[in-house]
């Protein structure tokens, strides 16, 4: 009976995060909150050592990814610096200038370039600040809204798939070292890239409607604002090659970023730079700490004794024993990343994934599951904030863009977790 409790109070959280009635900055709390009573945890004890609401899930809890919000506040940082010294902007008028109007070539180019953007930083502010660049280029090339407004979802997805910043979620999550999280960024990462170009590709030579309107000249920027010389353009990919090729922890690596963002772009007024760029960071990263707050109470009440005990037995039940079955539950069931559902890190598959590790699966296989998974999540949800934006931005329907991608990144997935169930033992 506590087990259907439980999964009721899943199912009926999904439900209202599904319509909207239930924003996921609360619907976590709330849910760590309900799951704990169900369980028979008590709000309170005398005794220091049993597990309670108030101790455990609210106080510990909110502690509990204090590595990841760590990450994001100091990528915020990072990329508001990237901003701040004309790095991103200068990046992407020579990606427009080295393409010019060929719809094919300048949507390929943005791709690539603003994956490496969002690899550095990410977020809706860098999302909304890229997108009013890239997007109406994009147009004045002859590529249709939709798919414009796509190629920013996809190069967003392959970004995050990279960025140091996010990475501290499935550190806390799973408490695997950073070493072995990074390593399998590229199992994750490139079946999306091989399939975002083919999705670019077939879209513009066969999928959308060549069109010439809503043009931008390329030579056009803020009065005052030069681009910034060549080397400083490196800027964004250093704290990538520090945690990857010399795993460096996160949050010195974006340190050392930012400095040297700051030194190759040399920017006056270099203290307003860097203090402005560290209280907008904090602002534009705000709702995602807050949410990994809730992330962390979800995780502390699936992971007590007596949720555990009630769950487990049915968690193991359907741990996939075999690559077949590995494949097929987190590939069939990928679109269950999307509204915050079971196999979302950032929603309710925070609690799901712990789970399957305590009860017996391999961490590394449930990381890399999650993170195709969360493929799925980056480029098609339309409960995203930044699909939304792009969507209202093209004055395109933000549920077109689900059914035009979501069948393409299962594909993705389907290959991620192909390759993983060959190399990782489950």
């Amino acid at each position: 009976m506590q087990a259907f409790v439980i999964f009721l109070i899943f199912a009926v959280s999904v439900v209202l995060m599904m319509m909207r009635k239930l924003p996921t900055i609360l619907a976590l709390p709330i849910m760590a909150i309900t799951i704990a009573f169900a369980a028979g945890i008590p709000f309170i004890s005398a005794d220091a050592e049993t597990f309670t609401i108030a101790k455990d899930v609210l106080e510990a809890g909110a502690m509990r990814m204090s590595t990841a919000i760590a990450g994001l506040i100091f990528g915020g940082w990072f990329g508001k610096v990237l901003t701040k010294v004309g790095i991103t902007r200068t990046i992407i008028r020579k990606a427009a200038e080295l393409a010019g109007d060929k719809p094919l070539p300048i949507a390929l180019a943005f791709l690539a370039v603003c994956s490496i953007i969002f690899a550095a930083s990410n977020g809706l502010g860098m999302i909304i600040l890229v997108g009013t660049i890239i997007i109406p280029i994009m147009i004045s090339a002859g590529v249709d809204p939709l798919t414009s407004g796509i190629v920013l979802l996809l190069s967003n997805g392959i970004g995050v798939t990279f960025s140091v910043g996010t990475l501290g979620v499935y550190i806390d999550t799973l408490g695997l070292p950073l070493e072995t999280v990074t390593s399998y960024s590229w199992l994750c990462g490139l079946p999306l890239i091989a399939v975002a170009v083919v999705i670019v590709v077939f879209f513009i030579k066969w999928g959308g409607k060549i069109r010439k309107a809503w043009p931008m000249p390329l030579e056009e920027q803020p009065a005052g604002e030069k681009n910034v010389r060549y080397i400083a353009l490196i800027s964004p990919i250093i704290p990538v090659v520090l945690v990857f090729a010399f795993k460096l922890q996160l949050v010195p690596a974006i340190m050392i970023g930012i400095v040297a963002a700051l030194i190759l772009s040399t920017p006056k007024n270099v203290v307003q730079v860097v203090s402005g760029a560290f209280v907008e960071g904090i602002q534009e990263t705000a709702g995602a700490a807050a949410l990994m707050i809730g992330i962390g109470m979800a995780l502390k009440t699936v992971m007590a004794p007596e949720v555990a005990a009630v769950l487990q037995p049915v968690i193991s039940a359907i741990i996939p024993s075999n690559p077949i079955v590995f494949v097929l539950v987190f590939g069939l069931l990928s679109f269950l990343a999307i509204y915050r559902g079971p196999l979302n890190v950032w929603g309710l598959g925070s609690g799901i994934v712990a789970l399957l590790a305590a009860s017996g699966m391999n961490p590394i296989a449930a990381m890399v599951a999650l993170r195709l998974d969360s493929n799925v999540q980056a480029v098609c949800d339309p409960t995203n904030s930044h699909n939304v934006w792009v969507s209202d931005f093209t004055k395109t329907d933000v549920n077109e863009i689900l059914k035009k991608t979501i069948l393409w990144i299962m594909v993705s997935t389907f290959i991620g977790l192909i390759i993983a169930s060959l190399f990782i033992s489950l």
